[in-house]
């Protein structure tokens, strides 16, 4: 990871942020960089699982970007949102959130009661946090609200419950438990947009398409329109173009010696493989991953997820039965015949994952590797969430503006 002495760093990166945020079930923090990408200065990052708050708390106490985050960001020991409490939480915090108020609450809250690859139980799933997440909106009152959640919830058995969501953000009617229709007064919110945004069509170079929430309160929105985001990438990253960089770094310590002809046949191999499925899908979005999952802590080990997501990745040349060790692990460990030389072609290590799933090179996961995987394999793509959170930001400024010219 880059690190820059005190001396070193800029003025600029604890200059004052230009919007406020607070993010609950932040994983391993792919929202939160591209929300901090998009301009927002975090208050208050709650997570419960321990690697993942500790990802967190490594990264922003060293990188060197993130500095007006050490200085006024809660990054939370390990916190289920359920116990969340603003005025014990957050201490380094305070004056800014009672200064400047909120601008955005921010949360990809559970997958699983939503999930295609689950029972979708949706409201009845215990680990079900949208009733959390609207109690924490209720309290903070924050400018913005963007929600964040698997494709899956907008299938049409969700449809009385997205109504309720609705409904106590801006409003409306809905169908309560006994089938009855129920009308709330909601909390001053308008939900601008709630749909479906491609990963892939952001740079990433994975199909994943994401459900996302947006919603303003009504007296920043008033006559302000919101624009969803629009794809950045018209033409998919492929897989090749991105892992070829850390491919070669991974099999070039073998181009000499004993294993010279095998490691230089065999990272050719892959890069013809995956070039060639690229090619032969460019009509079709090109070469780019199947989704990652991050499986839970029932499952065993790390893998690249169901059979389908395995065959795909074997005609991308990876082998996805396991996830592999890093370049220092593997040498010291001698494991290349499983990582790199094996039958079905290299399996991926964990910081290729991330670059799957857009995070920035620099950033480093906790944990042990099968820890570490699932963060990733769970993450929300950076580039996706900086998409998001500039359309955001554009409404809060011009609303600023607005307000601004008003006082004149």
């Amino acid at each position: 990871m880059t690190r820059t002495s005190e001396s070193e760093r800029s003025a600029e990166e604890t200059d004052e942020r230009e919007f406020t945020s607070i993010e609950i079930c932040a994983g391993a923090g792919g929202q939160a960089i591209g929300l901090h990408q998009a301009g927002f200065g975090h208050l208050g990052l709650v997570e419960i699982d321990p690697h993942a708050a500790e990802t967190l708390k490594k990264n922003i106490d060293s990188h060197p970007q993130w500095g007006w985050e050490r200085e006024n960001c809660d990054v939370l020991p390990p916190t289920d949102i359920n116990d969340f409490k603003k005025d014990q939480h957050l201490e380094k915090s305070a004056e800014v959130l009672q200064r400047r108020g909120l601008d955005l609450l921010a949360g990809g809250v559970p997958c699983p009661p939503f999930s295609h690859a689950g029972k979708q139980l949706g409201k009845d799933d215990e680990r079900d946090l949208f009733p959390r997440m609207l109690a924490l909106v209720k309290e903070l009152n924050p400018r913005a609200v963007m929600i964040e959640n698997v494709r899956g919830i907008m299938d049409p058995k969700f449809d009385d419950y997205r109504d309720f969501i609705k409904a106590r953000l801006q409003s409306g009617w809905y169908r309560g438990e006994d089938g009855q229709m129920v009308w709330d007064k909601g909390l001053g919110y308008e939900v601008c947009e709630w749909g479906i945004l491609e990963a892939s069509d952001f740079g990433v170079p994975q199909l994943r398409p994401r459900a996302i929430l947006v919603a303003f309160r009504r007296d920043i929105l008033k006559d302000v329109k919101y624009e969803w985001p629009a794809a950045t990438h018209e033409d998919h990253v492929s897989v090749a173009k991105a892992l070829e960089e850390s491919m070669l770094a991974r099999y070039k310590p073998y181009f000499n010696g004993a294993q010279a002809e095998l490691a230089r046949e065999k990272f050719d191999l892959w890069l013809d493989t995956a070039r060639k499925r690229h090619d032969e899908l460019a009509e079709k979005g090109g070469g780019i991953a199947p989704t990652l999952v991050g499986g839970s802590k029932k499952h065993g080990g790390a893998d690249l997820g169901p059979s389908r997501a395995k065959a795909a990745w074997k005609q991308l040349g990876v082998d996805g039965l396991g996830v592999a060790n890093d370049i220092e692990t593997c040498r010291a460990k001698g494991t290349e015949d499983r990582d790199l030389f094996g039958p079905n072609g290299p399996m991926l290590t964990v910081q290729q994952a991330a670059i799957i799933q857009g995070f920035p090179p620099e950033w480093r996961f906790a944990g042990g590797k099968t820890a570490q995987y699932r963060q990733v394999g769970n993450a929300f793509p950076p580039p996706v969430a900086r998409a998001v959170g500039e359309s955001i930001v554009d409404v809060l400024r011009a609303a600023r503006e607005r307000d601004s010219k008003k006082k004149v």
